[in-house]
């Protein structure tokens, strides 16, 4: 352990110059005192590593001074997908991994060549701090060792063959195979895992990003299992493609349209539940016509926040 972080602090100096304790203490999740104590193994070992006083000052490696650590291993280099994508990385457990890598590539450029100083992949939406699925490291683990799963998603039991896991605006999603079948589930909807000791061996030409694409749309119309039927402001059609699934939208039927210019349709929605908080957000510009049940909702919803400001 304390090996691997010696040769973290030297690739990482190499890479970055001139820093301070504190900022080495962030970067390897160590204490200052650590670092301290690293430093000087490091300089006992040879490694022309020394202090620069002053408030632009800190710890940097002799200049001209390059390390022969940056060769990837086998698994650093199967992790350099996942490089500038550190909070996937670690909900996947492979975030000590990508770091090394990181080091390691930005490490082996030249000053000039090191776009991360010019360019930042920020993949989370603003405001999503969900946590990563508890089942999620476990699943990783069964996809990166080729081994079969018997999980419980939802209230159904299945073995499933996980051939990848897919990030999908802040959800993670499996793709796996049940039989004949390729099939996608949400991976905060399972709710219990167990990696079993049977190996698989995925079909000659598969590609994950091919397949994904493939049965994402398909998983999305699936989920849309139910219908309301609305009345649309001519506004809400606009409104609706922020307010929905855009495979609900798409999935929109028309009936007619009134005299007074709204629209009357069938709309696809996952839940009468799901409907109810996504068409609430649309406000005056929708009108639930059924079933009963979601119209009394919207009624009740309505009517408790005109209440609040009579």
């Amino acid at each position: 352990m304390r090996a691997s972080r010696l040769m973290n602090l030297v690739l990482l100096l190499q890479a970055r110059g001139t820093l301070t304790a504190a900022q080495i203490a962030t970067e390897l999740g160590v204490s200052e005192r650590t670092v301290y104590r690293d430093v000087t193994a490091l300089s006992g070992a040879g490694v022309p590593v020394y202090a620069e006083q002053g408030r632009a000052g800190g710890y940097r490696l002799v200049d001209g001074y390059r390390s022969r650590l940056t060769g990837l291993s086998t698994t650093e280099a199967e992790a350099v997908f996942l490089l500038g994508l550190p909070g996937p990385a670690r909900d996947l457990g492979l975030g000590e991994l990508v770091t090394a890598a990181h080091l390691k590539v930005v490490a082996a450029l030249p000053a000039s060549a090191r776009a991360v100083q010019r360019f930042h992949l920020d993949v989370p939406g603003w405001f999503d701090d969900r946590a990563a699925p508890p089942l999620l490291a476990a699943l990783a683990s069964a996809v990166w060792r080729d081994l079969a799963v018997d999980l419980r998603y939802r209230t159904a039991d299945r073995r499933v063959l996980p051939y990848g896991v897919v990030l999908k605006a802040g959800v993670w999603y499996l793709l796996g195979r049940v039989r004949d079948d390729l099939r996608v589930y949400r991976v905060d909807r399972i709710t219990t895992l167990t990696v079993t000791d049977q190996p698989f061996t995925r079909e000659t030409g598969f590609e994950l990003a091919r397949a994904w694409a493939e049965r994402s749309d398909e998983f999305v119309r699936g989920m849309l299992a139910e219908s309301v039927t609305i009345r649309l402001h001519p506004d809400g059609m606009r409104a609706l493609r922020w307010a929905v699934e855009p495979q609900a939208v798409t999935g929109l039927r028309v009936i007619g349209t009134d005299a007074d210019g709204w629209t009357r349709a069938h709309l696809p929605v996952e839940s009468i539940d799901v409907a109810y908080t996504q068409l609430l957000r649309l406000g005056p510009l929708v009108e639930v016509l059924s079933p009963p049940g979601l119209r009394q909702r919207m009624r009740t919803a309505a009517n408790r926040m005109a209440a609040l400001y009579r």
